[in-house]
């Protein structure tokens, strides 16, 4: 159902479901773990996994190009009737989450509609305007152990990413 509704419809050809398989089609980046042992820092290379350990979270695989078709044709009205897109991009009041997006208040005043997803060493960021006439996607290759994370340091750029791409750089103040 997900190739006959969205995946053909939307030209979808970088987007695969890779099962139990640890491959990744050509061309891709690498995915990077990085922890601490015996004092020394270590990075290794966690391209290649079995995708299953993370349930539905790890379903699917694609590029930043099918990840701007998807946003912008699901919050454009391309995939759901007018109704359904709006109870969707309808946040529960705490947590700020819909069925299946999360609505973000913008530095400028503005929305956004957002999902972004990883699994170890892989991240990727999706953003739109709540008519997606505009977006952000975005591959990532990290993943720190807990003790030296970047966490704190990636929230923050995501933020002023976000405030440049749908605030022009301006952020209420």
């Amino acid at each position: 159902e997900m190739r006959r509704l969205i995946l053909g419809p939307l030209g979808l050809s970088g987007t695969v479901v890779p099962d139990t398989s640890p491959e990744i089609p050509e061309p891709h980046a690498h995915a990077y773990y990085r922890y601490g042992e015996a004092g020394r820092e270590e990075t290794v290379d966690v391209t290649r996994q079995n995708p299953s350990w993370i349930s539905t979270g790890g379903d699917m695989i694609s590029t930043t190009q099918d990840l701007h078709t998807f946003i912008s044709a699901l919050v454009g009205g391309r995939l759901l009737p007018a109704h359904l897109l709006a109870e969707m991009c309808t946040p529960e009041p705490k947590a700020g989450y819909g069925l299946g997006v999360f609505v973000q208040d913008t530095e400028c005043g503005g929305t956004v509609i957002t999902h972004n997803g990883g699994i170890a060493g892989h991240g990727a960021l999706m953003y739109s305007t709540p008519d997606g006439s505009r977006t952000l996607t975005a591959a990532l290759n990290y993943v720190d152990d807990p003790g030296m994370s970047l966490a704190e340091a990636f929230q923050k750029a995501t933020r002023r990413l976000v405030n440049e791409v749908f605030c022009g750089g301006q952020a209420a103040g």
